[in-house]
């Protein structure tokens, strides 16, 4: 049986910071739902489909990494990493596994609540098109991007996305040619303010081209020194 809407699922191994996740999002008006291991969080989240999952990284049984890559096998519920550890390196394997985001413990519960309310922000759009400013397809060469249905297609082919890839293909596909810096990026990926740094868009962004790159399109333009644009399509 789902959870209701707003519902997170918390996975970490330590009690304390799931009871201080759990209350800083019950405060926010989010239902929640615990799991002490990586094992317990995969099957809770088969079973309950969450809105968001909060996953630590180092876990017993089973870390968040491949709690992720097995997710990704047939879900794209949004993911958002913790780690005690602040290495670049396992940040973005973190995200180009299929994470969302990528937090570094110790963390300010306020900073969390707002990047899962970022998420949420984005989700309501997907889920409940009725309650927002309806948005036209777009269309630029082979890509067509429909955000009332949130599908991408390269020609007959779907890919599957994010829902922060899928944010950030939108806003380069809104302005074909453009220069996006990683800031503009950011802001068009998430609508609200969150820190989030240059190598987190980076990974997202790859994770984006290596899916155009299987169907042999690799339509994502880097420019030195500047940023991201969406090149011939």
């Amino acid at each position: 049986m789902a959870l209701t809407m707003n519902a997170i699922l918390i996975v970490d191994d330590d009690s304390d910071i799931r009871s201080i996740i759990s209350y800083a999002l019950s405060n926010a008006g989010f239902s929640t739902l615990e799991a002490s291991n990586g094992v317990e969080g995969l099957t809770e989240a088969r079973r309950h489909h969450p809105d968001v999952v909060i996953l630590d990284v180092t876990m017993p049984e089973m870390d968040g990494l491949e709690v992720c890559r097995r997710l990704r096998r047939d879900s794209d519920v949004p993911i958002i990493f913790l780690s005690s550890c602040d290495s670049e390196v396992d940040r973005i394997l973190g995200l180009e596994m299929g994470g969302d985001d990528y937090v570094t413990k110790p963390f300010s519960p306020r900073e969390l609540v707002a990047r899962v309310r970022a998420i949420m922000r984005r989700l309501k759009t997907r889920r409940e098109p009725e309650a927002a400013q309806p948005e036209s397809p777009i269309t630029r060469g082979r890509i067509h991007l429909d955000p009332e249905r949130f599908t991408v297609h390269v020609g007959d082919t779907e890919l599957t996305l994010t829902v922060t890839e899928f944010g950030i293909l939108k806003t380069l596909m809104a302005h074909p040619g453009r220069v996006f810096s990683r800031e503009s990026l950011i802001q068009g990926a998430y609508r609200e303010p969150v820190v989030v740094s240059d190598r987190t868009i980076d990974s997202h962004v790859n994770r984006i081209r290596r899916k155009f790159q299987e169907l042999d399109f690799n339509p994502i333009e880097t420019v030195h020194g500047l940023g991201y644009k969406l090149g011939e399509t």
